[in-house]
Order: structure tokens, then C-alpha cells, then sequence
């Protein structure tokens, strides 16, 4: 998705495109982070980690990963960037596969994904409906509310802290072996 070009990117609205599995809507979404280069280490460790939230767009209702609807004319990999960037101002590297979630109260299937930002816009769709704030790792698992969303931030933690040399992984190679 080239998003650079783009005059004026809306949220999409509808779900005549959404994609449906076995009955259940499918929603994509991502993790967003960014590490401070705070040592010259070679290795990410959980203190150098941001996480990027979203407020909910209910009052009271806490902080969230920026997901959505993923719709028939992209795939899944569009569907996250283009999620983050609508609901979290945010464009960069859709990577490691975080994890599936199966939500059959709600009738909903939500894949996750790593992405490492790269740039912060100065506007998007929704910055009239949501507040984006980057927190620490510790500060994140005290405001995660709901299961799914710790899972996917320990599974974020323990592959960029186990796993990844700091910035050095291709999203171009990962994007489709990580799934």
C-alpha cells in the first residue's frame, strides 16, 4: 500500500467488503513499536521497547491495539498497515506474526502482527476519535485489559527479545513466512 501518495486517506466505512469465515468476521490489526536506542546493544531488551496504544473510541472502555475489518480486495498484510494507519496515524513495517484469537461471543477471528514504525503522521482518519500514546512495555501490561491483548504483547516482547537483532529483519522476507 503506497501511502505516501495518497491527498486525502478516509477511513473506510461498511463492512459489504468484509471478509467472513466459517461465520465469523475476520479483523486484522498490529502492535506498533519502536525501540530506543538507549545502549549500543545488538539485542533488543524489553526496557529500549515502546508500544503504541489507542484509546478506545467508547469512553471507558481503556486502551487498545489499533485492528479492524479485513476486507476482500486486500490482503492481510494491507489490511493491518491500513488499519494502523486509519485508527493510530502511523506508517511502517507489518512483521512477525503475533498470534490468532477466536472471539465466539462476538462472532470474530483477530489476527495480530508486529509492526515497526516508521513514520508518525500528523493526521489520520480517526485522530478526531482517538488518542494514540506510545508507553513502555510495563506501563502497557498495566493497561491491557483484556487477555488477547496481553498475549499479544508478550509474544511481541519475547520474539524481539529472544529473536530479533535490533532493526535488522526484512519485513520483505518476513511478511509471508511468518503467517
Amino acid at each position: 500500500m503506497e501511502l505516501k501518495n495518497m491527498v486525502a486517506l478516509v477511513s473506510r466505512t461498511g463492512r459489504h467488503l468484509q471478509r467472513y469465515e466459517r461465520g465469523c468476521r475476520q479483523v486484522v490489526g498490529c502492535i506498533p513499536y519502536r525501540i530506543k536506542l538507549a545502549n549500543k546493544a545488538t539485542l533488543v531488551d524489553e526496557d529500549s521497547l515502546e508500544v503504541l496504544v489507542i484509546t478506545a473510541q467508547r469512553k471507558g472502555k481503556g486502551v487498545l491495539f489499533p485492528k479492524g475489518g479485513w476486507e476482500t480486495d486486500e490482503d492481510i498484510f494491507e489490511a493491518a498497515e491500513r488499519e494502523t494507519v486509519e485508527e493510530a496515524g502511523v506508517v511502517g513495517d507489518v512483521q512477525k506474526f503475533l498470534g490468532h484469537w477466536n472471539f465466539e461471543n462476538q462472532n470474530k477471528e483477530s489476527f495480530m502482527f508486529a509492526m515497526l514504525v516508521r513514520e508518525q503522521l500528523e493526521f489520520w482518519p480517526e485522530q478526531d476519535k482517538r488518542q494514540r500514546i506510545w508507553m513502555s512495555v510495563a506501563e502497557a501490561r498495566k493497561e491491557c485489559k483484556q487477555k488477547w491483548m496481553k498475549d499479544a504483547l508478550e509474544n511481541l516482547v519475547k520474539w524481539l527479545t529472544d529473536e530479533a537483532p535490533l532493526a535488522s529483519s526484512s519485513p520483505s522476507q518476513e511478511r509471508r513466512s511468518n503467517l
